[in-house]
């Protein structure tokens, strides 16, 4: 178990270097802007397909967002086929009823903001449409470190396949 969390924290330590900056980025998009001063960008859509199969249309910047419910809560992710596993920050993941008190933050990451200390975590169940997995791998961040959530390789490697065509992400369990 142990070799498993430290070769996982290794790629994640690997992705991390890149993907964190481009995600807050992408999150964090449009700042402290009230709905007042700019209107809203469109939602990005989720065409639920028959049977187990869910299509992400991607934003205007090319990122696809989707709302999952993870652990039996609604979260908004991005899908980011360069990251190796999920990564959520610790706000997070108490909102998916997962107590800092169990988490050890004991892996350190090289991010774009410089060396973050995570700690691995499994998620119960991850859906989007009728697409569900269990028991997915994790690592929680600290808030700094990130500022929402992003579905990498530790969820989309459990599906039948997955593949960007025509601007949208199709996942398929």
């Amino acid at each position: 178990m142990l070799v498993r969390l430290l070769a996982l924290a290794g790629v994640a330590a690997l992705a991390a270097m890149v993907v964190p900056h481009l995600a807050t980025t992408a999150l964090t998009q449009g700042g402290d802007r009230t709905a007042a001063e700019e209107p809203a960008p469109p939602a990005t859509t989720a065409k639920y397909a028959a049977g187990r199969s869910v299509v992400l249309d991607a934003d205007g910047a090319g990122h696809f967002f989707g709302t999952f419910r993870i652990n039996g809560r609604s979260e908004r992710g991005l899908v980011d086929t360069g990251a190796s596993a999920i990564a959520i920050n610790l706000s997070t993941a108490r909102r998916l009823g997962i107590s800092p008190g169990t988490l050890s933050f004991t892996a350190r990451i090289n991010t774009a903001n410089g060396v973050v200390e995570a700690a691995p975590a499994v998620l119960n169940r991850i859906e989007i449409g009728g697409i569900s997995v269990r028991d997915v791998q994790a690592l929680v961040l600290p808030d700094k470190a990130l500022s929402g959530t992003l579905i990498g390789m530790t969820f989309l490697s459990r599906l039948s396949s997955f593949r960007v065509e025509d601007g949208a992400l199709h996942l398929v369990r």
